[in-house]
């Protein structure tokens, strides 16, 4: 199989399994800008939605990549941004969820949820994993840095609204980080904030490849632990989930494809490779480290591969305030 440009995979998702991703914006398009996103700081900071690519294209790729994907737990629409940001999503979701016998899922931030139009669209799929990481509008600029045009109230009236629209399950997530969302104070907000909401579960997760901001560190076993209890949630971390696959027949090609919009510590890299009966993993991992599109991030003790910022800094259709960019 040919090196694509929407379909990747499958990856596995502690939460869904092995999934099939499609991406329908371009890389690190994106309303908020998150310290803790593992893709780096975004590269286009926007809040205007846009027609990236045509669905037919997109659906096209995915027709053909299905048979070849092997055994799949779910869908994923995901992009390497924000994928309500893609105007065509409501006609891509019911075109990938005709073709898919698998659970349709889309992972969003949810900045968008109070628009009636991105609900609508969103209507169509079978699990929305919206995150819910501020509880006001000091702490969403903290760590969300989303687009000037986006207030908390907004976003948090529009999570409460699909919440109480949405047909499909809707999962919600909470990535927290220590000595930012950690303490005691901060669960207690966001278990106010629950009560509001209509969800069938709730999962918490930490930063586990190098995130945005360098400053950014995972919390503890022991305070995930307490964290889960005390908001009735799920961690992240106790899940278990399968490996990477990829039918691309080039290894570096293969690696390639996941790592654009993916990242891949080293770990996960040798089993990949190891699973496709690559004997010599250590001169692609040094090949891997030479290729100038991609950035090795040492974080945790572990080397990680993403795909490196463009260079130039990001652009933006308005500027935000406080984004720290």
């Amino acid at each position: 199989m040919a090196t694509m440009r929407f379909v990747y995979g499958p990856v596995p998702s502690r939460r869904l399994g092995l999934s099939l991703g499609v991406s329908p914006i371009p890389p690190k398009v994106c309303n908020y800008s998150c310290v803790y996103c593992q893709l780096g700081r975004t590269d286009r900071l926007t809040a205007t939605r846009a027609m990236f690519f045509p669905v037919a294209d997109i659906v096209r790729e995915f027709a053909a990549a299905l048979p070849e994907a092997g055994r799949l737990d779910a869908v994923t629409i995901v992009g390497e941004g924000e994928p309500t940001l893609y105007s065509g999503l409501g006609e891509l979701i019911g075109q990938i969820g005709a073709r898919a016998d698998t659970p349709l899922a889309v992972i969003t931030n949810g900045a968008l949820l109070s628009d009636p139009q991105v609900r609508a669209e969103l209507a169509g799929a079978d699990i929305v994993l919206p995150s819910m990481d501020a509880w006001d509008e000091e702490s969403f600029r903290r760590i969300n840095r989303p687009h000037g045009r986006l207030r908390w109230a907004d976003v948090h009236a529009g999570l409460l609204a699909f919440s109480h629209e949405y047909p499909g399950q809707l999962w919600l997530e909470i990535m927290l980080m220590r000595g930012v969302n950690d303490d005691d104070a901060s669960l207690r907000r966001y278990a106010r904030l629950l009560r509001e909401v209509r969800y069938d579960r709730l999962y918490l997760n930490t930063p586990v490849r190098p995130p945005a901001e360098p400053e950014v560190q995972a919390v503890d076993h022991q305070t995930m632990a307490r964290a889960a209890e005390a908001l009735g949630a799920t961690s992240i971390d106790l899940l278990a989930s399968d490996g990477f696959r990829s039918e691309i027949a080039d290894d570096y090609d293969a690696v390639l494809s996941i790592i654009r919009r993916h990242p891949m510590n080293a770990f996960e890299l040798q089993a990949f490779l190891g699973v496709r009966g690559v004997g010599d993993s250590a001169a692609l991992l040094e090949r891997l480290s030479g290729d100038p599109a991609i950035e090795r991030v040492h974080y945790r003790g572990i080397d990680t591969f993403r795909l490196r910022p463009r260079p130039g800094g990001a652009g933006h259709d308005r500027p935000g305030r406080g984004q720290g960019l």
